[in-house]
């Protein structure tokens, strides 16, 4: 339904008025994000330059703003270059995720019957089955490394996706427009590519942006417990594993400093999801 001149100002008022929450989330993502792609420039050290005689050195040190680790390397640069994984490695999760289910959620809703069944009782499954018990699973088969992990929770995270593409397909296949297209002579492949795929695209971004804050928090969780990033690469979760005997010892920053990074980018994550998602419902409600 077209909207109307009042419809559209009061749309367009209301996207001006940008909560604070999420310019700050957006500023800090855009932060991370900046940081991890030029951490070779703004380090100030080498991320495994080790120096047992500045071990534990706190915040604040010369040369050491956010102080060293029990080795002696530099805590922020690290936690600059493990930006990169711990960012990268969600983004692929979510990729792999979005791109499964979204082909899955369109197969079961415009095929129906047997397919749709077979498809949605598999991603059932699949649902049931905790994704990080899943990739634990999947790495004790394979090794250490995030290439197993990224794959085992993008199958973990598929039935997510899956199931809200396929519930917007069918809400949306059954509009008058989708069939006049068909009477035009459009094929199915067509149609669902071009006119339906769209339409559900926002929901499934703001379904995304949630999917990364809790890939983010698996992957680190796998990290932590030493399945993940091999040494000496470095994520947030294995900077946290690695500062357990610090943080005993009375000395916690090499730990909590990775961990707060790990919090606000979940958070940050969050609050942009949501605020996504409400925008698309507002939108679908004001397009009804």
């Amino acid at each position: 339904m077209t909207l109307t001149i009042p419809a559209l100002r009061a749309r367009s008022a209301r996207r001006r008025r940008r909560p604070l929450g999420v310019t700050l989330a957006l500023a800090f993502l855009t932060l991370a994000a900046v940081t991890a792609v030029l951490a070779p420039v703004l380090a100030p050290h080498s991320p495994a330059a080790t120096s047992l005689l500045n071990s534990l050195a706190p915040p604040g040190t010369d040369g050491h703003p956010l102080g060293t680790d029990s080795t002696g390397r530099d805590v922020l640069s690290r936690i600059m270059y493990g930006a990169r994984l711990s960012l990268l490695a969600p983004l692929g999760v979510v990729l792999l995720s979005g791109l499964l289910g979204t082909v899955i959620g369109l197969v079961a809703a415009r095929a129906g019957g047997w397919a749709d069944a077979v498809l949605s009782r598999g991603m059932d499954i699949v649902f049931a089955f905790p994704s990080l018990l899943l990739a634990m699973l999947v790495v004790a088969v394979s090794g250490p490394g995030l290439a197993a992990p990224i794959c085992a929770l993008a199958v973990g995270y598929t039935p997510f996706v899956g199931r809200v593409v396929r519930s917007m397909a069918i809400q949306e296949g059954a509009r008058p427009y989708l069939e006049c297209y068909r009477v035009m002579g459009f094929g199915e492949l067509t149609v669902a590519l071009r006119h339906l795929l769209p339409n559900v695209l926002p929901v499934l971004l703001a379904q995304s942006a949630l999917a990364f804050g809790y890939a983010l928090v698996d992957l680190a969780a796998l990290s932590y417990l030493g399945l993940g990033v091999r040494p000496p690469d470095a994520d947030w979760g294995s900077m946290i594993a690695e500062a357990r005997s610090a943080i005993l010892q009375g000395e916690p920053w090499s730990g909590l400093l990775p961990g707060l990074a790990v919090m606000l980018t979940v958070v940050s994550v969050n609050v942009l999801g949501e605020h996504l998602g409400a925008a698309v419902s507002g939108d679908q409600r004001e397009g009804a």
